[in-house]
């Protein structure tokens, strides 16, 4: 079965009951998994970046907006609890190695490797001493951006997934480009699933389980009218529902692909070839 993640991320806008109705939401839509991101804010991104004007519901800087949206550990704890009451598996993208070293006392079954973090070797040996599988997303990376954080996983012997991605927010449907699923499973000979940024639309996602998508990953939201840049990329709870509904449905239509006569072919078969016997 497509494994499918629900992607909070920072949907939540700093509110733990905001997370946990997305964590509802995913859960009632029969999601395999949601995922957070982490970031320790003064590690990645700089002080003059931090120090820049951002108005927010935090204050007026890019530093208030980035660290109104972090949740502590004692968040993270409220949060472990309510997706073990909703029985549905969490994880998370870090997005540095204090973070990624942090989390581990979670114990969560999965790693996430976000596009922006494809090219940081440090945190990726970090991820895969850790040898949980692990999804990595690929927009705005190359190829041999892409072997090379591959080989860095499979030297520490880490069992990996890659996921095709568009790291525009929101992505135009055009530059989708759901082909390059194949390329990827052809040259690293791996599971390949598809991580979606686009608007309000989840015909990406089942044309890419269409094409071989092993995994699949939107970004979810109560309503995308909130507060927030990954919000306009996101699906409302009833898309969610849908996608959920439709990509299981296709599991059903695709089959095994072996060719054999079923059961309900055979009064047929009998009736139309009874002359030819």
């Amino acid at each position: 079965m497509v494994f499918i993640t629900a992607e909070i991320g920072i949907n939540h806008n700093g509110d733990i009951e905001i997370a946990k109705k997305l964590i509802d939401v995913a859960a009632t839509a029969g999601c395999d998994a949601v995922k957070f991101q982490k970031r320790t804010v003064e590690k990645v991104y700089t002080q003059e970046f931090l120090d820049s004007p951002r108005e927010s519901p935090w204050g007026n800087t890019q530093r208030d907006q980035k660290n109104g949206l972090e949740f502590s550990i004692a968040d993270y704890k409220k949060i472990d609890k309510h997706c073990k009451q909703q029985k549905i598996d969490w994880y998370l993208s870090c997005w540095d190695i204090d973070s990624q070293i942090l989390m581990r006392s979670f114990k969560t079954k999965y790693n996430k490797v976000a596009s922006a973090m494809l090219v940081h070797d440090k945190l990726l040996e970090t991820i895969a001493s850790e040898k949980k599988y692990t999804f990595i997303s690929t927009g705005m990376s190359t190829l041999k951006e892409i072997s090379h954080a591959v080989k860095i996983l499979q030297k520490y012997r880490c069992p990996f997934e890659l996921m095709h991605s568009n790291s525009t927010y929101p992505m135009p449907l055009e530059q989708a480009n759901l082909k390059v699923i194949e390329t990827l499973r052809k040259k690293f000979r791996c599971k390949v699933g598809y991580s979606g940024h686009e608007v309000a639309s989840y015909i990406v996602s089942v044309a890419a389980v269409m094409l071989g998508a092993t995994s699949l990953e939107r970004h979810i939201t109560l309503d995308r009218s909130m507060y927030g840049s990954d919000q306009a990329a996101s699906l409302e709870p009833h898309g969610l529902y849908r996608m959920v509904r439709d990509v299981r449905t296709l599991e059903k239509l695709l089959g095994d692909g072996k060719k054999i006569i079923w059961d309900t072919e055979k009064p047929a078969m009998k009736k139309l070839r009874e002359i030819l016997a």
